[in-house]
C-alpha cells in the first residue's frame, strides 16, 4: 500500500569491511559428523545455504585473524561423499581442508587415504587437518595412536560435535592455516599478477579512445594530396 514504508536494506558491515576471504572444505565418509561439527562451531545463528546444483552446503562465517576481518566459506559435501569422490569444483581454490572420521567406525578411518589422495590430486599443497570425531562415545580413543596423520605429518584433533570438545579450537586453527596458506602460496602470487595484468589492460583500453580521437583530428586537418597539387599550381 502507498502508506507502507519500505523496509531498510540491511548491510552486514563486518562482511563489507572484510580484508580477506578463504575457502575451507570438509572431507570424509557419510555420517562421520562433518555437518554437525560446523553447526556446533557456528551454533550462534549459523545459516547454511543449500546449493543443490553443486551438491554442497555452504556455511559463511566472519572471523578475525591478527586484527584482520576474514570471510570464511566452509564447504560441506551434502551427501555427495557417498560416491567416494567429489567433483573437481569442490576443491577449486580451497585454502585448507578438514578431514573427518568417526572413531566408532573403523572403515571411515581406513577411507581417509582415499580422500587424501583425491585432495592432493586437486590441491597438492593446502594444509589438511585430520579430525577424530565422536570421542564422547569412547574417550579411550584419545589415547590411541593413529598412524595416518603421523606418517603424513598432519595435525590431528580429537573432537566431539555432541559436547563441543575441541571444536572451536579446530575451526579457529583451520582458519588461521587457510589465511596463512593464501598469503604465502603461489595461488596468491598468481592472483596478484592477474590483477596487475587486468589493471594494465584496463589502462590501455581507457587510453585507446584518446589516441583514436587524436588520430582522427589529425586526419581531418591534413589536406588531401589533390588539394596540395592545386595549391602549388596557383600563382
Amino acid at each position: 500500500m502507498a502508506g507502507d514504508k519500505a523496509k531498510p536494506c540491511e548491510l552486514d558491515q563486518e562482511k563489507y569491511d572484510a580484508e580477506d576471504n578463504v575457502k575451507i572444505i570438509c572431507l570424509g565418509d557419510s555420517a562421520v559428523g562433518k555437518s554437525k561439527l560446523m553447526e556446533r562451531f557456528l551454533m550462534d545463528g549459523f545459516q547454511p545455504q543449500q546449493l543443490s546444483t553443486y551438491a554442497l552446503t555452504l556455511y559463511k562465517h566472519t572471523a578475525t585473524v591478527d586484527g584482520r576481518t576474514v570471510l570464511v566459506d566452509f564447504w560441506d559435501t551434502a551427501g555427495q561423499e557417498r560416491f567416494q569422490s567429489m567433483h573437481a569444483s569442490y576443491y577449486h581454490k580451497a585454502h585448507a581442508c578438514i578431514m573427518v572420521f568417526d572413531v566408532q567406525r573403523k572403515i571411515t578411518y581406513k577411507n581417509l587415504s582415499t580422500w587424501y589422495t583425491e585432495l592432493r590430486e586437486f590441491r597438492p599443497e593446502i594444509p589438511c587437518i585430520v579430525v577424530a570425531n565422536k570421542i564422547d562415545a569412547d574417550i579411550k580413543m584419545t589415547q590411541k595412536s593413529f598412524n595416518f596423520a603421523r606418517k603424513l605429518s598432519l595435525p590431528m584433533y580429537f573432537v566431539s560435535a555432541a559436547d563441543g570438545t575441541n571444536v572451536v579450537k579446530l575451526f579457529n586453527d583451520a582458519i588461521r592455516l587457510a589465511v596463512s596458506y593464501k598469503q604465502n602460496s603461489q595461488d596468491f602470487m598468481d592472483e596478484i599478477l592477474q590483477e596487475l595484468a587486468n589493471f594494465d589492460l584496463e589502462q590501455k583500453e581507457e587510453a585507446l579512445p584518446d589516441r583514436e580521437q587524436r588520430g582522427s583530428s589529425r586526419a581531418h586537418l591534413a589536406p588531401e594530396s589533390g588539394e596540395e597539387s592545386r595549391s602549388a599550381a596557383l600563382p
